[in-house]
């Protein structure tokens, strides 16, 4: 599932674009400032952001430009603006594609999914790090301070996916799905074990940190201090 933030400070255009995207299967957010949408995109793990140019305040060609050096997230800007000149700013500025007003939900449902998969093609996993604690994908390994456990390729896809959004509770068929693409109902099992292994060597690792916790009827989360547990 995608995590798409929608920033517009027109309600109308919020429902209709978070009403579309949803029914395609979409985890949507919403944002009525660039404010607003610059606490979000700092504290979320997101894919993409559609981004209105014309906001209250702060617009959008800013927060573009404002967030740029801090992550490499795609950015499809939406305008009323035509001219050209304003589509060339959009790309200059850090923008990854420029969508004019009025237009067709499913050709900007199109767009969005191509740059995220463009983008998700051209970044290579990185190094996730909290405090002393570490995965690194290049090894498949995680280490605590000076001390290291390596991963089987299974339980290290299933630890870097709930580490890169941390805090949030993810069932097995979101696992399954966003992991392996595969169907839960053949391997419901299968992922318990693999939660019992990882579990066990974070324990060896760091007997005092549960990282992986699970919530009864819900799901796995990952937790990368006590503070941040929900």
């Amino acid at each position: 599932m995608y995590k798409v933030l929608m920033v517009d400070d027109d309600p109308l255009i919020l429902e209709n674009n978070q009403t579309f995207f949803r029914a395609m299967g979409y985890e949507v957010i919403c944002a009525a400032t660039a404010e607003t949408a610059e606490n979000i995109i700092l504290s979320n793990a997101l894919d993409c952001v559609v981004l209105d140019v014309d906001l209250p305040g702060m617009d959008g060609f800013t927060l573009c430009e404002k967030i740029r050096s801090k992550t490499g997230l795609p950015i499809v800007f939406l305008s009323g603006y035509t001219e050209e000149e304003n589509r060339i700013r959009g790309l200059l500025v850090g923008g990854d594609d420029y969508v004019c007003k009025p237009y067709n939900l499913k050709e900007l449902e199109l767009r969005v999914q191509a740059r995220i998969r463009a983008g998700r093609a051209a970044e290579p996993p990185k190094t996730l790090t909290y405090g002393p604690f570490s995965i690194c994908p290049a090894s498949c390994s995680v280490s605590y301070d000076s001390r290291s456990v390596d991963f089987s390729s299974y339980e290290f896809d299933v630890l870097y996916f709930l580490a890169r959004h941390p805090g949030e509770i993810f069932t097995p068929d979101q696992i399954y799905d966003s992991v392996w693409k595969a169907p839960i109902n053949k391997g419901q099992k299968s992922l318990q074990v693999i939660m019992g292994r990882i579990r066990k060597k974070l324990y060896e690792l760091c007997p005092n940190h549960d990282y992986i916790q699970t919530k009864r009827y819900k799901g796995y989360l990952f937790v990368p201090t006590l503070d941040n547990a929900p």
